[in-house]
């Protein structure tokens, strides 16, 4: 699903030029959960950016289901992200005056998907995320932070996306919540064979992948399979 070849980044800023990434190659097939961990300016979030199709590299290729993203013009890009990639971020980043189900079906309008399908997909992608029906009317300022996590989730999966791509998806919440919201994202992958990319700088979230893919001064330092056991957390 995702190849990178020699992927570098560098930013300029006048005369000063930063290293964000240097020559970064690994492989993603279709089903893996790869964690990509690495402290603050390790060049994980750069690395993120490209691979959601955020940004480009100023050296080197990547490939997303076999196309070169670089070829893309930015309608395709615009509609790579909106098609083939369901994003959840740290900050969940929903409407707080819209129910559930309408930040969920947000994404269905922009794909022009009829409205009474649309209420069909929302309503499954939350049951797929883990979020109890009784939530779905409620505004998404009325529920908790796991909860709000799970309506992100049911969000960047109602568009059946290819690749999950998840940054740093626990750190706005308590231990306990995050472990509920990884365990969603390990059913989602056991279950349903989604690829998924969980960016952290953790290493007990990273645990909750199959491989962990380790990035520091913008170089892939370790390439791991994760060979602990995956304890998925129900709280259905």
């Amino acid at each position: 699903m995702i190849e990178c070849k020699n992927i570098s980044k560098t930013y300029k800023s006048g005369s000063i030029e930063t290293d964000a990434l240097k020559e970064i190659s690994f492989e993603i097939k279709d089903g893996e959960f790869v964690a990509i961990m690495g402290p603050s300016g390790s060049g994980k979030s750069t690395l993120m950016h490209i691979i959601g199709a955020l940004d480009t590299p100023t050296k080197g290729e990547y490939f997303l289901d076999g196309q070169n993203v670089a070829d893309l013009s930015d309608d395709q890009l615009a509609d790579v992200r909106k098609l083939k990639i369901g994003f959840v971020f740290q900050s969940f980043n929903l409407l707080p005056r819209a129910t559930v189900l309408k930040n969920v079906m947000l994404p269905l309008i922009y794909a022009e998907i009829p409205e009474k399908k649309r209420e069909a997909l929302a309503k499954e992608s939350l049951e797929n995320a883990g979020l109890e029906e009784s939530h779905f009317f409620h505004f998404s300022n009325q529920l908790s932070g796991g909860q709000m996590q799970r309506v992100a989730i049911a969000r960047a999966l109602v568009n059946n996306p290819s690749l999950i791509l998840a940054d740093e998806p626990t750190g706005n919440l308590d231990t306990k919540t995050g472990e509920i919201v990884l365990g969603t994202f390990q059913e989602l992958n056991r279950e349903q064979k989604r690829t998924i990319i969980l960016i952290t700088h953790e290493r007990y979230v990273a645990e909750h992948a199959d491989r962990i893919i380790h990035i520091r001064d913008g170089k892939i330092v370790e390439d791991e399979k994760n060979h602990k056991e995956r304890i998925i957390h129900h709280s259905r």
